[in-house]
This record gives C-alpha cells, structure tokens and sequence, in this order.
C-alpha cells in the first residue's frame, strides 16, 4: 500500500500540516498511549467484574437476581436468541476462557 519513500512523504506532510509542527506530534502520540492504556485498564476491570461474578457461590437463587447475563452476553457479541440462562453463562464462561 505505501511501498515508495513518496508514499510515506506525503503521509508526514499531511500528518505536519494537520497537527501543526513536529513538536505537537510527540504530545499526540502521548495522549494516544494514555487514552489506550485507560481503555486497557477499563475493559480488565470489567472483565474482573463479570468474572467475579461468574464465579460467585450461588447458594442462594437471590445471587445472580442482580446479573442480566443476557445483556452481559449481548455486550460480548453473544447470539442470545432462543437461549435459556444457563447456556448464555457457559458461553460468556467460555468467551472469557478464550480471551476475545
């Protein structure tokens, strides 16, 4: 796609006449890393919640009252049409296994 040193020159020209000269670049690339390592550090943490919560005793039918596994698995991108409850669990249990 950019194979030639051209490619690329354009590519720093737009890049400089965007963001103005070559000292806002490193402040870019900065508040870029920052924002990728909250968004990293936010989905660990909500990873860790559902998690915990899989993994909580349910000694009482009380327990999982409070967690909508279908919205959960919705928020994973799990197909929950014609599903019951249990099948939803061990699929976000198995996504979450998987690491996707």
């Amino acid at each position: 796609m950019f194979d030639s040193p051209i490619d690329w020159l354009i590519i720093v020209v737009v890049i400089l006449v965007l963001f103005g000269s070559t000292k806002k670049i490193p402040d870019l690339a900065r508040n870029i890393g920052k924002a990728s390592g909250e968004f990293k550090r936010g989905q660990m943490e909500i990873e860790k919640e559902i998690k915990n919560a899989m993994n909580a005793p349910a000694a009482t039918p009380t327990a999982s009252a409070g967690v909508d596994y279908f919205q959960v698995a919705k928020s994973l991108g799990i197909d929950t049409q014609n599903k019951n409850e249990k099948q939803v669990k061990d699929e976000i249990a198995d996504k979450l296994k998987s690491g996707q």
